[in-house]
């Protein structure tokens, strides 16, 4: 029974990898892109849909970057959203930054792309940021964000995030961004697997985006970030991560919007890299040990747990800073086994929820949205 010990094995040496990868983490990058002196003058193009709970935060942390000149567009494509309130007080609170909101109503695939593609229409600047709306930036994040396009070669920075959580649900989905999402982002990077972008932060040069052919090349893919990396890389650039970590907010989202929102990302990750998506299986250290241990093969599944559990750590308290790590540590193999569940759930399917829509997916990756069928008429 001892061939039942390898894919335990397999699991502990990937996060040994990862701790690795952890070790040769932040080396401090070149300087800041300069036009003329100091940074580049930078838009952020900011897609909003609904207001996040910690959103004014949000956006407050961006407004008061310490950044020469910058400007920070706002794109919702409803005139009813109630985040546009929010965005108003950011303006009056803000007088002497530039904000501009701009009303996108679009038929493209991925709304959230339809609305970018208006946003970097209106932009000023050569330099462009895009991540989420409820991303909370920390001081010196712009500087950070853009500190490694001062290399020609780069073409496009990206960076980690981790989450913050108010209910168990989330609490268990962030517990996973930090453990196990962040460690396959770090060992994919030391393998050289460099073709990926995270939503949590993009920065481009817009002229790259004017190479790749604008947003609008990537209006039918749901993995906008991920298609946005890969299509910048394929110009010839590099992509490298800032040292800076964002952080997201989960809110007190229950059991059921966790596995939707999970299911989504697995079955869009599945049609963008299926390479990577069933290369996935071996990071399941905590059922592959298991597997090691009803197998009688005690010492394999204490080496893929022991690794899998210092790795998380090491990645999430030690790389990201977060500081639920610690506390809720024990509960990685609870969290890895939903991890699995999810991850053999994600090889079925190609529909997911999105929002208040229903995408099909395609083999290629793009998406369209399902037409709803009618009700049928009821006759008296």
């Amino acid at each position: 029974m001892i061939w039942l010990a390898i894919p335990a094995v397999a699991a502990a040496a990937y996060y040994l990898l990862a701790i690795v990868a952890a070790a040769r983490w932040g080396r401090p990058a070149a300087g800041p892109v300069s036009a003329g002196r100091g940074p580049a003058p930078l838009s952020i193009l900011k897609p909003v849909h609904g207001r996040d709970p910690r959103f004014y935060e949000a956006i407050v942390s961006h407004a008061s970057q310490d950044y020469p000149e910058f400007e920070i567009l706002f794109g919702a494509g409803d005139p009813r959203d109630p985040a546009l309130q929010d965005i108003a007080r950011l303006k009056r609170e803000f007088p002497g930054r530039r904000i501009e909101v701009v009303v996108a109503e679009t038929n493209a695939p991925n709304a959230k792309v339809g609305v970018l593609a208006e946003l970097a229409k209106r932009a000023r600047y050569p330099l462009l940021l895009v991540n989420d709306s409820d991303i909370v930036a920390p001081p010196g994040y712009l500087r950070a964000a853009t500190a490694s396009l001062a290399d020609p070669k780069v073409g496009l920075v990206t960076c980690l995030y981790r989450g913050i959580a108010d209910s168990w649900a989330a609490r268990s989905e962030a517990l996973g961004i930090s453990t196990e999402f962040a460690p396959s982002v770090l060992v994919a990077r030391l393998l050289g697997q460099a073709e990926f972008a995270l939503g949590s932060t993009m920065v481009f040069r817009a002229e790259a985006l004017r190479q790749m052919g604008g947003f609008e090349t990537i209006a039918h893919y749901l993995a906008d970030d991920y298609q946005t990396g890969r299509h910048i890389k394929e110009l010839g650039y590099r992509i490298e991560f800032a040292s800076v970590v964002v952080e997201t907010d989960l809110g007190g989202e229950s059991w059921a919007q966790t596995w939707r929102h999970q299911l989504r990302w697995a079955r869009t990750i599945r049609v963008s890299r299926p390479a990577g998506y069933f290369g996935y299986v071996v990071t399941h250290a905590t059922l592959w040990a298991l597997v090691a241990l009803a197998a009688g093969q005690w010492w394999a599944a204490a080496l893929a747990l022991g690794l899998r559990m210092l790795a998380g750590l090491v990645v999430g308290a030690g790389v990201l800073k977060d500081r639920r790590v610690a506390q809720d540590f024990w509960l990685m193999p609870l969290r890895d086994l939903f991890g699995f569940a999810v991850w053999v759930a994600g090889l079925f399917g190609h529909t997911v929820q999105w929002r208040d829509r229903e995408l099909r997916l395609h083999p290629d990756g793009r998406s369209h949205a399902e037409e709803r069928k009618p009700e049928p008429l009821c006759h008296h």
